[in-house]
């Protein structure tokens, strides 16, 4: 079972969740319906009351502070005391050192107490790995994968491994090893559907970059065959960082499909300000009316005929055609339920997105939180 990833609160969050406290919700209807652990919120319910501040540095005492600055002390000393042996040794004895200890102390303070510049370094190393290294990496990440992953992103993902290298040579090796991406650029091909005709705007108008997280959600369905039937898949995707926040499958092209995958979706829906479509009639009905009534979201829908107004969800539905559904042979509902929770868990956690500065969504909408605190 994979395992869930960690949960990152605002401040402004957990000040509203300690102010529904203040104004006399319970605090276990509060842990409930937040999905919450009863000791995080009276955490920070306590750090309102003692310092105002939600940020663990302001929590602490000064003992605590004077222990933490003291690790860091001993973690660097001890790293001078294991290598310091080694400052008067020649050049490749201490580049060695440093890439042997990578793992526990920072290439930055190694390269400070032996006095070689990081640049050198990295150079050194780089020069250093032969043929072997390099292949037997580009063929890992290639197969960790889903075989997806072409030279760009394969050098990206080198790159996190301080190995630099060519975009032509991982190309090169590619084809030595018969590495061939499953990905490929489908052309968009129309499909004739009975068309919403209601008057609603396109709000969001193919602004498809976003600043905010779940202020546009986008969807749309794409079908499947399990055995010999068409099944279908719906996703609801945030534009913000091209995160699958919710999913379904089912037999039939319907409503039923579309409320499945917003239950799907972790957290309140309240955060979702804008649900964007195209003109399909399975978006167009009360029950559908109902939900985004009920939690306010607002509603933006395609011009007619015009595919380009919902670009990002087409260009999500061909890249999961190749990367994920063509791959499959499904014998059963359940068994294109059970890969596509696969599917989307590596998609949101593992892999990287070139509109993202190839990061993956997940580590995207955690560099934007951490940007916010």
């Amino acid at each position: 079972m994979p395992k869930q990833e960690r949960r990152t609160f605002t401040p402004a969050f957990k000040k509203q969740l300690v102010e529904l406290y203040k104004n006399g919700k319970s605090r276990a209807a509060i842990v409930e319906e937040y999905d919450l652990t009863a000791s995080a919120l009276d955490r920070w319910i306590k750090q309102d009351e003692t310092s105002g501040s939600f940020k663990e540095k302001d929590n602490r005492s000064s003992d605590e502070n004077e222990l933490i600055a003291l690790r860091k002390e001993n973690q660097r000393l001890k790293m001078e005391v294991d290598i310091f042996k080694a400052s008067s040794a020649d050049h490749g004895t201490k580049v060695a050192i440093i890439r042997n200890n990578r793992d526990k102390y920072s290439v930055s303070a190694m390269c400070d107490v032996l006095q070689i510049a990081r640049s050198t370094y990295y150079y050194d190393a780089k020069e250093q790995l032969n043929e072997d290294d390099i292949t037997e990496a580009i063929v890992e990440i290639f197969h960790n994968n889903r075989k997806a992953y072409g030279t760009r992103k394969i050098k990206v993902k080198l790159q996190e491994r301080g190995i630099v290298v060519s975009r032509r040579r991982i190309g090169r090796i590619m084809k030595e090893q018969g590495l061939v991406s499953t990905y490929t650029v489908a052309q968009y091909k129309p499909h004739k559907t009975t068309p919403n005709e209601a008057t609603t705007e396109n709000v969001l108008g193919r602004e498809f970059e976003q600043e905010e997280a779940k202020r546009f959600v986008v969807s749309d369905l794409t079908y499947v065959k399990v055995q010999n039937r068409w099944h279908y898949i719906c996703v609801l995707l945030d534009l913000f960082n091209r995160e699958i926040i919710g999913h379904s499958a089912g037999p039939n092209k319907d409503a039923a499909l579309i409320s499945r995958a917003f239950a799907s979706v972790q957290g309140d829906l309240r955060y979702i300000q804008w649900f964007h479509t195209d003109r399909g009639s399975e978006f167009k009905n009360q029950k559908i009316d109902e939900l985004l009534g009920t939690f306010e979201i607002g509603r933006s829908l395609s011009a007619k005929g015009c595919p380009y107004d919902n670009a990002v969800a087409e260009a999500t539905y061909k890249i999961m055609k190749t990367e994920f559904v063509n791959q499959m042979n499904f014998q059963s509902l359940r068994h294109l339920e059970l890969e596509l929770n696969d599917y989307v868990n590596w998609f949101n956690k593992h892999r990287i997105h070139g509109t993202l500065g190839y990061m993956t969504p997940i580590q995207y909408r955690q560099e934007a939180l951490k940007k916010v605190v």
